[in-house]
């Protein structure tokens, strides 16, 4: 949920999150066929929380979670919900971006979130006081990095390894994009896109969506065990992409 990223191809989308966690949380399960309002959703589910970071849906709609919005904030001992069980909550909505803005985020920690709906891609960023949501070009390549793991200056460094990798890589693969969240980066194991300080908190897993006009699937490796699942499901109705 901390370094995500959006490519456009020719006939399908890429969407692409590196969980980045601490020590001790548990080991999440491996994504499933779950049923929300009556939609077939693909999602890995946090053994904590219950939440999700990433999910998909038959009706084409999908959705990312990053921590933090804009900057670092400070957290605070608890809050009400936890940001993987708001995913879910709008996710499931008719129209998710609608949601989101609707929604009640009163005492939830500060989030980013990226939704894909009805062939049209939303940033929405609550920043813990108000919602912020932008419309953006579904033609043009986009990366995030957690506002709370990452410092403006790593936040641009990492935007140019990502539009140097694109520039070699034009027309990637999902097993292409993987392999940069997996081997992106010059900056050491604080700031890498598999990232790791000092054991305390590391990337636990990536996650890969592939979304085309009929079919969603969903490719996640543990990098806990290595261990990966592949998920597929068609769409209810063909999706413009």
């Amino acid at each position: 949920m901390c370094t995500v990223s959006f490519v456009p191809l020719k006939d399908k989308i890429l969407l692409t999150s590196n969980r980045d966690e601490k020590h001790y949380r548990k080991q999440a399960l491996h994504p499933a066929v779950y049923t929300l309002r009556g939609n077939k959703t693909v999602y890995p589910k946090d053994a904590d929380a219950g939440g999700t970071w990433i999910a998909m849906q038959e009706n084409g709609n999908a959705a990312v979670l990053l921590n933090g919005a804009f900057i670092n904030h400070v957290p605070k001992s608890t809050y009400s919900k936890s940001r993987g069980l708001i995913l879910l909550d709008i996710i499931e909505a008719v129209r998710p971006v609608q949601k989101f803005l609707q929604n009640n985020l009163v005492d939830i920690a500060p989030f980013t979130l990226v939704v894909i709906n009805n062939g049209l891609l939303y940033e929405c960023r609550w920043d813990g006081y108000k919602t912020h949501c932008r419309q953006l070009p579904l033609n043009r390549p986009a990366i995030w990095s957690s506002a709370t793991l990452y410092s403006m200056d790593v936040i641009k460094k990492r935007e140019q390894w990502f539009a140097a990798w694109l520039n070699r890589n034009p027309n990637p693969s999902q097993e292409d994009v993987i392999k940069f969240h997996l081997f992106g980066g010059d900056a050491g194991k604080a700031n890498n896109l598999w990232m790791n300080r000092d054991g305390l908190i590391y990337t636990v897993s990536v996650t890969s969506i592939e979304l085309s006009e009929e079919r969603c699937s969903m490719h996640y490796l543990d990098l806990k065990d290595f261990s990966t699942t592949n998920k597929e499901i068609r769409l209810s109705s063909p999706c413009a992409i």
